[in-house]
């Protein structure tokens, strides 16, 4: 890790990572989307905030949130499967893991 990253001023989001952001939030509790994506529940406050009042305005020009923020329902699940997969994958890694170590340390007593 180098200088520039220690002394990280402020991370940069994109519109479109706090609108899905403020939408999990929305889903699951401030505190709770907080915990599972390491933002400060302040901040995602804020964004949750921003969002509804960007809806609200965006709603009453008759347009909804922004196209961007619209990903289709097959598109979510596809995602969803695919990150369903990587942590089924991540946890068997883990498993054959703790499996060797217990073999290999059986080994050398």
């Amino acid at each position: 890790m180098g200088m520039a990253e220690s002394k990280v001023p402020k991370r940069q989001y994109t519109q479109e990572y706090k609108l899905e952001c403020a939408r999990l939030a929305q889903s699951v509790g401030i505190n709770e989307a907080a915990r599972r994506l390491g933002v400060p529940s302040a901040t995602l406050g804020n964004w949750k905030r921003l969002a509804e009042q960007d809806t609200l305005v965006s709603s009453s020009t008759g347009t909804s949130m922004p196209a961007m923020a619209q990903r289709s329902v097959s598109e979510l699940e596809a995602e969803n499967s695919r990150l369903r997969k990587e942590l089924a994958s991540a946890r068997l890694d883990v498993e054959i893991l703790g499996k060797a170590t217990a073999y290999f340390s059986k080994g050398l007593r």
